[in-house]
């Protein structure tokens, strides 16, 4: 099992501080959705030196990649349940131990620590019984959720679910998308980056990507290559109209923006727009921003392309969040699934005769991907599938199905990407 380079924390001996930061993001990340962004952003996060801040993030992530493995080695030691916050203690305390090359005293003492007394000698006894008898942490039967792993067997066979399963303990590269594709070479060079199929730059770069190159001068953002494609496939031309449903944080409306079109970017969260304009300020692209509710938008516009890329469980992206697969519930498919279908219904009425509608979903779900697109052929009768070609976008080949939709899946990509499911719609 590979282990995760990081420095440990500066400060007081123990470390407390940096330790306990992991442990608030910890429990932030698996409070719900968007706690672990919450969690990074807290103040007392924030307060912390870099390097303490970055031993914090890196334990808190590790946890969050190994979490089935670790809470089945705990399971099998803990035979009451303890609180929560405990229960989080002996989960950073494994992962310093077996993941991020922790001395064991350091993270036997330091865990100890910030334990409540009544429940020191049990974290003691855990921890030090486990460096005895370490457990595997990287068997991908257990490193989903149960009900969601039987979920991607029942889908995608027992192979391709194990494929799936193995990439989460994975931690990613960062890729970019372009303003100027003409500025590949240039840029690959500065960053350590390679040039992946479709143009999106992937490097293994680290620190505060303000400092990279290219940064200040806007000529790049952070965006996963599998979101990259749809816009790509949407292949909107200078002096078009084009529509970003669902718009925030803004990653497709900056490439339908550098590729000419004329952009509305709706949403309906202020706050999330607003790191919209300031990624369009970053980049010296322009878009009209809007708030608004996508599926009721007053406005009566109709445009030449139009992406939807819908609210899902986003299940897809566990490479980058592991804890949406912590926080997801098999309710949330069902009812997110009919947000899609309304959404979906909205973009329809929104493309001109003749243009093009492009739908994806972040998710590995099905009921949120081939079965949206059955049903919204089946209600709208003006709309054909417009297949995609294999390879077309800078697509994983392995990616395309049958009927020329995409179901991208994380291990498609040498070194990993996001799961996305994509399809490509034609007005008559």
């Amino acid at each position: 099992m590979s282990q995760i380079e990081t420095s440990q924390p500066s400060g007081d001996a123990a470390g407390l501080p940096a330790r306990a930061a992991a442990l608030d993001i910890l429990g932030a990340a698996l409070s719900g959705r968007s706690g672990l962004d919450a969690g990074l952003a807290h103040p007392a996060v924030k307060a912390l030196e870099p390097r303490d801040r970055a031993f914090a993030r890196a334990l808190a992530m590790a946890t969050l990649r190994h979490l089935g493995p670790i809470d089945a080695a705990l399971q099998a030691r803990v035979k009451k349940p303890p609180p929560e916050r405990v229960v989080n203690l002996l989960r950073i305390g494994a992962a310093q131990l077996f993941l991020l090359k922790t001395p064991p005293h350091a993270a036997v003492d330091s865990t100890v620590g910030l334990t409540p007394p009544a429940f020191k000698g049990l974290v003691n006894a855990v921890l030090r019984g486990l460096t005895r008898e370490p457990p595997n942490l990287a068997d991908p039967d257990i490193m989903a959720p149960p009900w969601l792993y039987a979920r991607w067997r029942a889908v995608f066979g027992e192979a391709e679910a194990r494929n799936l399963a193995a990439l989460i303990a994975q931690e990613p590269a960062t890729d970019l998308s372009l303003k100027d594709a003409g500025q590949a070479e240039v840029l690959a060079a500065a960053l350590e980056a390679e040039v992946l199929p479709g143009g999106t730059l992937r490097t293994e770069r680290g620190g505060d990507v303000t400092g990279w190159p290219g940064f200040d001068e806007g000529a790049w953002w952070i965006q996963d290559a599998s979101a990259a494609v749809p816009v790509r496939l949407l292949d909107a031309k200078p002096g078009e109209t084009a529509l970003d449903m669902c718009a925030a944080p803004g990653g497709k409306t900056l490439q339908l923006a550098a590729a000419g079109a004329s952009v509305t970017a709706l949403d309906r969260s202020g706050p999330r727009l607003q790191r919209v304009a300031e990624n369009l300020a970053r980049t010296g692209l322009s878009a009209e921003v809007v708030e608004a509710d996508a599926a009721t938008w007053a406005d009566g516009r109709a445009f030449d392309a139009v992406l939807l890329d819908a609210p899902c469980s986003a299940t897809g992206t566990f490479r980058r969040h592991p804890d949406v697969l912590w926080v997801a519930r098999p309710s949330d498919v069902v009812s997110l699934a009919a947000v899609q279908s309304r959404l979906l219904d909205a973009a329809a009425r929104r493309v001109k005769p003749g243009g093009r509608l492009v739908y994806c979903v972040c998710s590995l779900e099905p009921e949120e991907g081939e079965a949206q697109v059955a049903g919204f052929l089946g209600r709208m009768s003006g709309f054909t599938l417009d297949p995609i070609a294999p390879g077309e976008a800078g697509a994983p080949e392995a990616s395309l199905r049958p009927d020329g939709t995409l179901r991208i899946l994380p291990h498609h990509r040498p070194g990993g990407t996001d799961g996305f499911y994509i399809a490509r719609f034609r007005h008559a």
